[in-house]
């Protein structure tokens, strides 16, 4: 007898421990399917951005034989084109997530993808790649729209984190191929990886629709199906269901015991919405942590790293060399902030690698001016190493962590309107910033293009000092009690001093 019960509690535990790893192991990948997904059109993205930087001094090449040559105007619109572009579907994005979910929304944005590169690889002019840019400007448009908003509400807190600074990381392992494919062969051969990555996408037909989505439309029996499916059921992830749809329960209630059809209450609502502190407040953080990883000059070192390095070391061979070592160091940032990302809180990550890659600007813009004075000789290695010092600091944080706050900051009832300000905000400024770039370097000289934007990094860096909450490890439930409460339930942060007023 005693047997028999010693046999029945070993097989009880054991059945225990599978059912525990099956919780443990099937939600992990799944959600790590569906980051995947989002993460080969990151990847796109990247080669988006990379693909100028090669196909441009090769049309130049090119045009050097041909009586059609590639005017500067032409260059600097072909690298900035994207950014313009995406304003368009900067509104209809946010406004098919609303109204239709996040999943078709996201095949839109795929199918349309592969179509740009179709397009990409039969170019056989400079007029032909800026149609194929002007239809990416749906892959920007979906960076800051569909495809964060699909990692943050289809993973659990414990790797939301991680998945989304995979996303940022994957971005410029994009740029980095692109610059590779296009410096050992012809430029076109880019698309024919888009095209992999694009059919890699399409397989998200089978995933189900967001759980946040369907909890908003009040479709709660669904939004409990998809969850279940992407966070099993363990107590963290049953706590988390549980928090959803009770929070959603509530707004409905409040929203449908005010439903009128007047156009003055509509207004009345707008301006609420616009007033109110848990809209705006993480709208003009996420604006500010936009603003430091623009204004830092890392995207623009990127995009013009040919034309840059050889103004500086006056070696087109060094450029290419520098380019791609830039491009490699970048990314060994990113995986190392990645890890340090697990080990340190977001603000501290975010300020300190901030504060480090502001002084390797200020170092870059005295080091060019002393040269400029003719006190010191430049040295091609020596140029190399503190722009890859710069990249390796920018890259650790205010690179790879904007997505991932403003993702974590916005409430769940104003996603759709802050992300849609919040991404007309970043590409317009991103392609402005662009744009203007080669006048600020022919205006200001090489260092002082660099002091400017070690000055504009550091005024967005204090901001986001002083206002900046933690979100580390934080459901997006208890992230909005604490904006809205400024205290985590059942928990006194030590991290937060700096919020009290």
């Amino acid at each position: 007898m005693e047997q028999d019960s010693r046999a029945g509690a070993e097989h009880f535990d054991h059945e225990e421990c599978l059912e525990h790893r099956r919780f443990l192991w099937q939600p992990f990948l799944r959600q790590l399917y569906v980051c995947t997904v989002c993460t080969s059109i990151y990847f796109v993205l990247g080669l988006c951005f990379g693909a100028p930087t090669v196909f441009i001094p090769q049309l130049r090449k090119e045009a050097n034989s041909s009586s059609n040559p590639l005017t500067e105007d032409m260059a600097s619109w072909l690298s900035s084109i994207l950014g313009y572009c995406s304003m368009p579907w900067v509104i209809i994005l946010p406004i098919l997530t609303q109204y239709i979910g996040r999943k078709i929304p996201f095949l839109i944005v795929t199918v349309l993808t592969l179509v740009s590169f179709i397009v990409f690889y039969c170019s056989t002019n400079p007029t032909h790649l800026l149609v194929s840019e002007i239809l990416q400007g749906v892959t920007l448009a979906s960076n800051m729209t569909v495809l964060i908003v699909i990692i943050v509400e289809y993973s659990s807190p414990r790797y939301r984190g991680v998945f989304m600074m995979i996303e940022s990381s994957i971005f410029f392992w994009g740029v980095w191929i692109a610059n590779v494919t296009g410096t050992f062969s012809h430029w076109r051969n880019i698309a024919i990886i888009a095209f992999v990555c694009c059919l890699y996408s399409l397989t998200a037909i089978i995933m189900p629709e967001s759980p946040s989505w369907l909890a908003m439309k009040g479709r709660f029996e669904e939004c409990a199906k998809a969850h279940h499916w992407l966070k099993g059921h363990h107590k963290e992830s049953e706590d988390e269901l549980e928090s959803l749809i009770k929070s959603q329960k509530e707004y409905l209630r409040k929203r449908a015991a005010r439903v009128k059809t007047t156009s003055w209450y509509r207004l009345l609502i707008i301006k609420e919405t616009v007033s109110a502190k848990g809209f705006y407040q993480p709208l003009l953080l996420s604006m500010g942590v936009m603003s430091l990883y623009h204004f830092s000059g890392k995207l623009v070192c990127s995009m013009y790293a040919v034309d840059l390095i050889s103004a500086i070391t006056s070696s087109e061979s060094a450029a290419y060399t520098g380019m791609l070592i830039l491009d490699a160091v970048t990314i060994l940032g990113m995986q190392i902030g990645c890890v340090l990302s697990k080990l340190i809180n977001r603000r501290t990550l975010l300020l300190s690698s901030s504060a480090l890659g502001i002084f390797f600007l200020f170092l870059i813009s005295l080091y060019l001016y002393l040269i400029s004075l003719n006190v010191i000789v430049e040295n091609k290695i020596v140029s190399i190493v503190l722009l890859t010092s710069f990249s390796v600091a920018i890259t650790c944080g205010p690179m790879i962590m904007p997505s991932t706050i403003f993702g974590e900051l916005i409430f769940l009832r104003y996603k759709s309107s802050s992300l849609l300000i919040l991404t007309l905000f970043s590409e317009l400024l991103m392609a402005t910033v662009l744009k203007l770039s080669p006048h600020i370097f022919k205006a200001l000289a090489l260092h002082g293009a660099f002091l400017f934007y070690g000055i504009s990094a550091s005024i967005f860096a204090f901001i986001l000092y002083k206002y900046l909450p933690e979100t580390k490890d934080k459901t997006l439930q208890e992230i909005e009690n604490y904006l809205n409460f400024k205290a985590f339930i059942n928990e006194k942060p030590d991290n937060y001093n700096t919020q009290k007023r």
